[in-house]
């Protein structure tokens, strides 16, 4: 089964579920959420936040001036939250049959958690 919002997407999603943010801040809190292991460069960013709006999955929500610097922030829709939802749950089977595999192979069972993603 693959997913469809490639790791872009989903962190990004993964930051805006707990409120809305400005760009600065969708990196940090990808950079916490992720231990540090999705590394997303300020182009890749934009360029994936201006998709996602434009296909339904989030929202500009307003703009400010600080420090000068103006930080436009957005919000997730409930298509997006749907469709984090459904990231989710393809992800989980995706683990879960891996795991069985490798199980029925002999081999150790594989631990959660995940190595470093190089979001380019």
């Amino acid at each position: 089964m693959a997913t469809t919002l490639g790791p872009t997407g989903f962190w990004i999603l993964t930051a805006l579920a707990g409120g809305r943010r400005h760009g600065y801040d969708i990196l940090r809190e990808v950079d916490a959420a992720s231990s540090g292991r999705a590394a997303m460069k300020v182009t890749t960013l934009y360029a994936a936040l201006e998709r996602l709006e434009r296909d339904g999955l989030i929202r500009a929500d307003g703009e400010e001036v600080v420090g000068g610097r103006a930080r436009r922030y957005f919000a997730i829709q409930d298509a997006g939250g749907a469709a984090l939802e459904a990231e989710v749950a393809a992800l989980e089977h995706q683990a879960r049959v891996a795991r069985e595999r490798l199980r029925a192979a002999g081999r150790p069972a594989v631990q959660p958690g995940f190595g470093r993603t190089a979001i380019a």
